[in-house]
């Protein structure tokens, strides 16, 4: 009994969306719907009977498997029919001009085809076109829509349509390569603007529903569930050398098409935009990501008013400390924090004399680079991984802050000022 009552906890029978209880509470009574019974229980689910059922004196709805299966595709169906308004999907245009059609091209992927040899055939045209497509969600009334910056990147024209078949041209006001996040402006005289809510990614917790609604493959509006199946990723930026960090991991099924969509909770608030997956085929494996939505909403007001966003910039490339790398540094048991492997030449890190690996030592047919400090905290927030360096750095940094970075050199624990340079674009 108590198994099915938790079941229930997402249904719309709820009577507020802050009831977390685990129970689906009435205030009513009598026979119940659909099949469903009332028993009395506790908020936290106690069985029938119990001195503490008794005492809160509470009734329960206790739902038949089959309204239990109506209620999710209830919450789906809101979900969709919720967002629906504000999501997009995105057509790009990109010109294939004769040096790019070109397989030998410098950074042009390879083409099935030689175009240059049907250039002087009659009819045929002076320009080719590739095209691709994407998703993007309006972000607030003044009508611009977030998406993927590799949706658009490079595109000569862009198009959104609506779900009612609304179709305009839209313009780029800028882009953030790092987080792979675009802003596009349409004409709001021709369209409603009807901005999709957002949530707090850092509240995301795994386990909790999430479904993504885009273009996948080109099939318009399609909305596909599951769950959030991580929280507190890093994944590498498909556009450049930098990393993304607090990113959510899900097993909604995402596919090419899904770009720059939304990743929502049950409520329909935007917990991320769905951004990579990992697969071999690729199509999804359950295995998709999204950026966390509280990266967006720092990164895409700047983006508005600015058509870029600048990160803080350490200069260093590093690793978090292993048990192996620091037994091999004669450093004490259970010592945290990140190896420097490398400062950038001229960056801020080797202006501060933060030091690289000077050396590298083999262990068990492994090399190992050794040598380098060690951050164990950075403005006295610990550094344990190099994934909360990260962090600390894009959330709470700019370009020309001071940091204090306390490293263990040598075996000396000493503080170190760094003066945050402009992350370059690589």
């Amino acid at each position: 009994m108590v198994a099915v009552v938790a079941l229930t906890a997402c249904t719309s029978a709820v009577s507020s969306d802050d009831n977390d209880s685990g129970a689906i509470v009435t205030s009513g009574s009598g026979g119940g719907q659909g099949g469903a019974t009332l028993v009395d229980v506790d908020a936290a689910g106690t069985e029938p009977g119990s001195a503490s059922a008794e005492a809160q004196g509470k009734s329960v709805e206790v739902l038949s498997a089959d309204a239990i299966v109506a209620a999710q595709e209830e919450v789906v169906n809101r979900i969709y029919e919720t967002a629906l308004p504000s999501v997009v999907q995105i057509r790009v245009t990109h010109k294939i001009g004769e040096e790019s059609s070109s397989p030998d091209a410098p950074g042009s992927p390879e083409l099935p085809f030689d175009f240059n040899r049907f250039r002087d055939m009659p009819g045929v045209p002076d320009e080719f076109f590739r095209r691709g497509s994407g998703t993007g969600f309006i972000w607030d009334e003044e009508g611009p829509i977030v998406t993927n910056h590799h949706v658009i990147d490079g595109a000569d024209r862009i198009t959104v349509i609506f779900s009612d078949r609304t179709e305009m041209d839209a313009k780029l006001l800028g882009s953030d390569p790092d987080s792979d996040l675009a802003v596009l402006q349409i004409d709001v005289s021709g369209a409603a603007t009807q901005p999709v809510p957002l949530a707090d990614s850092d509240a995301v917790k795994v386990g909790q529903m999430a479904a993504a609604i885009g273009n996948p493959f080109g099939q318009e509006f399609t909305i596909t569930t599951g769950i959030i199946s991580a929280v507190g990723r890093t994944i590498r930026s498909g556009n450049g050398a930098f990393s993304v960090p607090k990113v959510l991991q899900t097993d909604a099924p995402i596919n090419p098409g899904n770009s720059g969509g939304p990743l929502l909770d049950r409520q329909g608030r935007v917990v991320g935009v769905n951004t990579q997956i990992i697969g071999r085929s690729g199509s999804s494996a359950g295995v998709g990501f999204a950026v966390p939505i509280n990266a967006a909403k720092r990164v895409i007001p700047v983006v508005i008013n600015e058509g870029a966003y600048k990160y803080a910039w350490l200069g260093i490339s590093g690793s978090t400390l292993s048990p192996d790398v620091a037994e091999l540094m004669d450093l004490p048991e259970h010592t945290n924090g990140i190896l420097v492997i490398a400062a950038s030449e001229d960056g801020p890190a080797q202006q501060a004399d933060l030091r690289g690996s000077d050396r590298t030592v083999e262990s068990e047919g492994i090399e190992y680079p050794v040598g380098g400090d060690v951050i164990v905290s950075i403005n006295d927030f610990p550094t344990n991984e190099m994934d909360e360096l990260i962090s600390y750095l894009i959330d709470k940094t700019r370009p020309g802050d001071e940091v204090a970075l306390e490293v263990i050199r040598d075996g000396e624990r000493q503080s170190i000022k760094v003066n945050l340079g402009t992350r370059p674009i690589l």
